[in-house]
């Protein structure tokens, strides 16, 4: 390797270097030949031959003091100011309309939003008991505060209701932000358990019971539907006339690419609207924040300062919805407007008549709305309880062969307790209403 001599002079405006194949760097302006004599009296320049063999440099290089010092920053360009107030400097951009708001302006405006999807929704009626599904979530968090600085004008009260699925080092953390966001608001605080609707089954224990059979993928299934069931019980018990959950446009946006890819008619023809009226007695849904893109409740979270559990479901990264959520990013990286595009269109969505699904029945257990003998949460129940959970929601089909012994979700070794929980369900215990749609808005 050739290395440069101290008499290889550097100009002001670089340096030269000489590389592993003996290339030699263009000379500066001014600088001397190689092998000239260096005037008396020249400064030399500083060598830096060791740093460079530390990093591994291909030749040691030479540099002048003035070109070791940082560079200097360009100056940023001044923040526009607020095109609502006209006062403050913005501080973002919204991102589907491009509009410059300030923290303060855009919260009004995100607030205003959500007051007309439900006015002119006619979501929430004077006088109504609204129980709020709070997760601990940013989704519910949001919610739970918007719908509180709602409320005098809506005339509305509000409930929290949250549900514990049973999922170990996860959910503790979560219903302990639900706990504090119910004291700093002053709402009333009501949670339901797994365990004590589902005769014992938690999420850990169906995570268990569908490992050895290859069906662990379907765990936000079985949340889904079941967490459905427990909301609704949840609501009747604190007394609320309406019930709210926090999807937003994007999770909308992708329980509709995840019906389409799975073919399912029957949740494509029933994923429009803003929620649904509760037939078959159930409870009358709703999704005030259907409208509001994750990225403006994010910032709405930041701006108000809001207290919330930012952690992922350890049963999620299997889930199918990641594809979906991938996908959509991919669509609004080239066309912004595609989560809401897409909810949109779910909206006008119209079925020929030979792919509508048959009108609903009442489930032959529990008397909830069902399309089938047994509503969905029966009939997962059912498959738990008989070591056999079926993978295919909403298809209809018992696997073949013989049932298996009953099993108990906590592994007892007698078959008292999975005995006990049959009784149960079939006394109608398992709950109230499934309308056989997810939770987490997978309709």
């Amino acid at each position: 390797m050739t290395s440069l001599r101290g008499s290889q002079g550097v100009g002001p405006a670089g340096f030269r270097a000489v590389g592993a194949l003996g290339q030699t760097a263009p000379r500066a302006p001014g600088s001397r030949r190689q092998g000239n004599p260096k005037p008396s009296g020249s400064r030399s320049p500083f060598t830096v031959s060791a740093f460079s063999r530390s990093l591994d440099f291909p030749a040691r290089v030479l540099l002048t003091r003035s070109q070791l010092l940082p560079a200097r920053p360009e100056p940023a360009m001044p923040a526009p100011q607020c095109s609502s107030c006209h006062a403050a400097r913005a501080a973002l951009r919204r991102p589907r309309s491009g509009q410059a708001l300030c923290g303060a302006c855009f919260c009004t405006a995100f607030e205003a939003e959500v007051l007309h999807t439900v006015q002119a929704g006619r979501l929430l009626p004077p006088g109504a008991v609204v129980a709020v599904g709070a997760s601990g979530g940013k989704d519910s968090t949001v919610l739970a505060h918007v719908l509180r600085e709602l409320a005098p004008r809506l005339g509305v009260s509000l409930r929290l209701v949250a549900v514990d699925e049973g999922i170990g080092g996860y959910r503790d953390a979560a219903l302990a932000a639900v706990r504090r966001q119910a004291a700093l608001w002053d709402l009333p605080l009501t949670v339901v358990a797994y365990a004590d609707l589902f005769g014992g089954w938690t999420m850990d224990a169906v995570a268990r019971s569908t490992a050895g059979s290859g069906r662990s993928r379907a765990c936000c299934t079985f949340c889904g539907v079941l967490r459905r069931r427990a909301l609704e019980e949840g609501a009747r018990l604190v007394g609320a006339t309406h019930i709210v959950t926090g999807h937003n446009a994007d999770d909308m946006a992708e329980t509709v690419l995840m019906n389409f890819l799975r073919g399912d008619a029957g949740r494509l023809a029933r994923g429009g609207g803003l929620g649904s009226r509760g037939e078959g007695g159930a409870l009358p849904r709703c999704r005030p924040l259907q409208l509001a893109s994750q990225k403006e409740v994010v910032l709405y979270a930041h701006f108000r300062r809001l207290d919330y559990f930012s952690e992922e479901c350890v049963y999620a990264p299997e889930a199918f919805r990641g594809h979906a959520r991938h996908l959509l990013k991919l669509l609004e990286a080239a066309r912004p407007s595609a989560a809401l595009d897409l909810v949109h269109s779910a909206e006008r969505l119209a079925l020929a008549p030979a792919a509508r699904p048959p009108p609903p029945g009442a489930c032959s257990r529990c008397g909830a709305l069902a399309s089938r003998a047994l509503c969905q949460a029966c009939a997962l129940l059912d498959g738990l309880q008989r070591g056999r959970p079926r993978l295919a929601i909403g298809k209809g089909r018992d696997e073949e062969g013989p049932p298996p012994p009953r099993r108990d979700p906590r592994s007892a070794p007698g078959p008292a307790a999975a005995a006990a929980a049959a009784a149960a369900a079939a006394a109608g215990e398992c709950g109230a209403a499934c309308e056989g749609r997810c939770a987490q808005a997978s309709v």
